[in-house]
């Protein structure tokens, strides 16, 4: 079976390849997104922003930090602060121990763990399927935070922009509880 590594890995030759043929047009420009779940909505991130996917461990708390920041881990000597996406986006916090993931993620120079209910694939996502969000979103997420949503194989996947869902401040924040 396949590892998420090994996944990427595979789907990076993909971009690649598909890069080297000279096309123009827009179904070729593809949009490749690790995607997971949150409160039942299937989400994607942009996979170069993936550094890698682990399973829930145990999170120290850290004091006085921001109210959706879990704590932080300890990642092969790395402290890396824990954000619940749940608690980010306003919707009840729920853990299931069987496929909760923490996404590391890196955005605007900052490695973060990101708690989604389970990961679910590695797509490579054509731009034509890719529609502007609205003015609201499903869960309660604000469109600020969505890059865009997609329909694509009878699914809609909500593209975050990650580096739109925390201020400056909260990345300093998120700096510091590391």
């Amino acid at each position: 079976m396949p590892t998420v590594g090994d996944l990427v890995a595979s789907q990076g030759n993909a971009v690649a390849t598909a890069k080297d043929r000279q096309t123009t047009r827009s179904t070729d420009v593809l949009a490749q997104v690790v995607t997971f779940t949150l409160a039942g909505e299937e989400f994607g991130v942009p996979i170069l922003e993936v550094r890698e996917i682990i399973r829930m461990t145990d999170i120290t708390p850290v004091p006085k930090a921001p109210p959706f920041v879990e704590g932080v881990i300890n990642l092969r000597g790395q402290i890396i602060p824990v954000v619940d996406l749940r608690k980010r986006f306003g919707i009840a916090a729920e853990i299931n121990e069987a496929t909760t993931r923490i996404i590391v993620i890196e955005v605007n120079e900052n490695v973060l763990g990101l708690i989604v209910d389970a990961v679910d694939e590695v797509l490579r996502i054509p731009a034509d399927t890719i529609s502007p969000p609205p003015a609201l979103v499903a869960g309660g997420i604000g469109s600020e935070y969505i890059r865009g949503i997609s329909h694509f194989n009878n699914k809609m996947i909500i593209l975050i922009e990650m580096g739109r869902v925390f201020t400056h401040n909260e990345i300093d924040k998120l700096g510091d509880v590391a």
